[in-house]
């Protein structure tokens, strides 16, 4: 998928991905309230799942980033390739582990780590890429990751697409109006019994740790319209 370049704006948005620092300079006024959300909500307010008060967990980050595309406002995502051990199959955020190069996990790690997977995974070019805020950190207890959900503007869209097939199937935008369309939402149920909402978007069934960003995101954004939550759609036994 190719996506055409921007026009900086002339303050070109105080300082640019590679410096590492968060910044809303220059940003879009349509993200506006996701920057609010990211500047108010607690971790509870995300998910009931967080890191383990004792250290454990492989410290991890994804890269949650927001582009223009021919219907608004929109969000990177990929899918996993069938073949992983971990999350097969999955659409989820560009991401991953820190690797020790990426430095201090409590500071800039988990921004340098979440740019580094994505141009990894999908070819991004991070010097197109603005942080602007990162979320607080949560776990995802069947792979023990603790991550923090790192938040970008896609001020200079490059091309992407699968840099290796073995881990990334396919990469792909969703327009946040499917996201917010109450048609486009159901809640899964794993063959365990647990609950959880979901997209159905990009002929993909978007669930478990992603889809749930992707729901409190909308929620506290003030982007969430109302949906039918009894429409349930059963996950296969491997999911």
């Amino acid at each position: 998928m190719t996506r055409g370049t921007q026009d900086e704006t002339t303050a070109e948005a105080g300082h640019r991905a590679d410096g590492l620092e968060p910044t809303t300079a220059g940003l879009p006024g349509w993200l506006d309230p996701v920057v609010e959300a990211a500047r108010t909500v607690r971790p509870r307010q995300l998910s009931r799942f967080l890191p383990p008060e004792d250290g454990r967990g492989r410290q991890s980050a994804v890269l949650i980033l927001f582009g223009e595309g021919p219907r608004g406002p929109e969000i990177l995502l990929q899918e996993r390739a069938g073949t992983l051990r971990s999350h097969a199959g999955q659409p989820s955020f560009p991401g991953g582990a820190l690797d020790p190069e990426d430095g201090d996990p409590h500071t800039t790690g988990p921004l340098r780590a979440a740019l580094r997977e994505a141009e990894e995974e999908t070819g991004l070019d991070p010097a197109g890429v603005q942080l602007f805020g990162v979320l607080p950190r949560l776990y995802i207890p069947v792979s023990e990751f603790v991550v923090t959900p790192v938040l970008g503007w896609w001020r200079e869209p490059s091309p992407v697409g699968p840099v290796d097939p073995a881990e990334t199937a396919r990469v792909f935008t969703v327009p946040v109006a499917d996201l917010t369309d109450p048609a486009h939402r159901v809640t899964v149920v794993h063959p365990r019994g647990h609950q959880g909402p979901a997209f159905t978007v990009e002929s993909a069934l978007v669930w478990g740790f992603t889809a749930g960003v992707i729901d409190r995101i909308l929620h506290f954004a003030g982007w969430e319209r109302p949906w039918d939550r009894s429409r349930h759609v059963p996950l296969d036994w491997h999911a």
